[in-house]
């Protein structure tokens, strides 16, 4: 089984902690499918995304495509591969391609569906303060998390995970119970079962101004679940007002209002049912201790 060929549809870090597990197991795709490079950061440099640069580490043949077109599904047409693998890849699946390998295609989902279905099931499940989280199995078809179910695996955890634990450890249970339910699924000894869809929830796309908090005026455990949650993205973040002097010479009480500055909050802690800043990353300013903040303000 080891030496089954299979192509692979991803594009986040969540999927390369899967192929990364797969390697582990020894289970390398054929091919690799990943979206087109994107500009990225101020600069807008033309970046490839996590799974190109996995893929070309590995030295595996990988594929940008910018449409899932006709001309891309003749190419993988000809390569007759029997089973495509998909775990965050980030577009729909058209039924041009969802027919095409005998196998089918299964998906990696982080979440027991069809409980948190689209964009955002990780944050989703650590802003709801899971602890019973899991991963899904099922066969795509050309609705978003819609497909039958294969297998699921239910997950208790001890304490919730911030986002990049708990992306990186359901892409890795994910990616065993790919490989354990395998055999059964080449062989047509598994059967599929119809998700409950009017138990469906769906996910939010996440926005930068997610990250936002009141850390005054806000729930304090509500807040530290936000911590978690856009630890990677967007990360949450305070605006505060900063005074400062007109000149030396005039005392403090002459002082007027700055403009707002944006304040990350890089490192923090639930605690005595407070939500308690450690370090911040103040806009202009390298990161720092929450006191030394503080202090700094005049």
């Amino acid at each position: 089984m080891n030496n089954l060929k299979f192509a692979f549809f991803g594009t986040s870090n969540f999927s390369v902690f899967c192929l990364e597990e797969l390697k582990t197991l020894g289970f390398l795709p054929t091919l690799i499918i990943t979206t087109p490079d994107k500009p990225a950061g101020r600069k807008l440099i033309l970046t490839p995304t996590p799974v190109k640069i996995w893929a070309q580490k590995n030295k595996i043949e990988c594929l940008t495509p910018e449409k899932l077109d006709s001309y891309f599904t003749l190419k993988l047409s000809v390569l007759n591969l029997p089973l495509f693998l998909v775990a965050s890849y980030g577009k729909i699946i058209p039924k041009n391609i969802v027919d095409l390998p005998k196998n089918g295609i299964l998906n990696i989902h982080p979440s027991l569906l069809p409980k948190y279905r689209g964009p955002s099931p990780l944050q989703t499940q650590i802003l709801n303060g899971d602890k019973e989280v899991g991963v899904s199995i099922i066969k795509i078809d050309e609705q978003v998390d819609h497909g039958s179910l294969v297998t699921q695996k239910k997950i208790i955890l001890d304490n919730i995970l911030n986002f990049n634990d708990l992306e990186k450890k359901l892409a890795e249970e994910g990616s065993k119970l790919f490989v354990k339910i395998l055999p059964d699924w080449i062989t047509e000894n598994l059967e599929t079962k119809d998700q409950n869809h009017e138990e469906a929830t769906f996910t939010k796309k996440i926005k930068k101004t997610d990250g936002l908090i009141d850390i005054e005026k806000g729930d304090p455990y509500k807040n530290y679940l936000k911590f978690l949650a856009y630890s990677a993205w967007p990360q949450v973040y305070f605006f505060i007002k900063k005074k400062y002097n007109l000149t030396p010479a005039l005392p403090l009480a002459n002082g007027r209002e700055k403009e707002k500055i944006r304040v990350i909050i890089k490192e923090a802690e639930f605690k005595d049912d407070k939500f308690i800043i450690k370090k911040v990353l103040p806009e202009g300013k390298k990161e720092m201790s929450y006191a030394d903040f503080l202090r700094g303000l005049i």
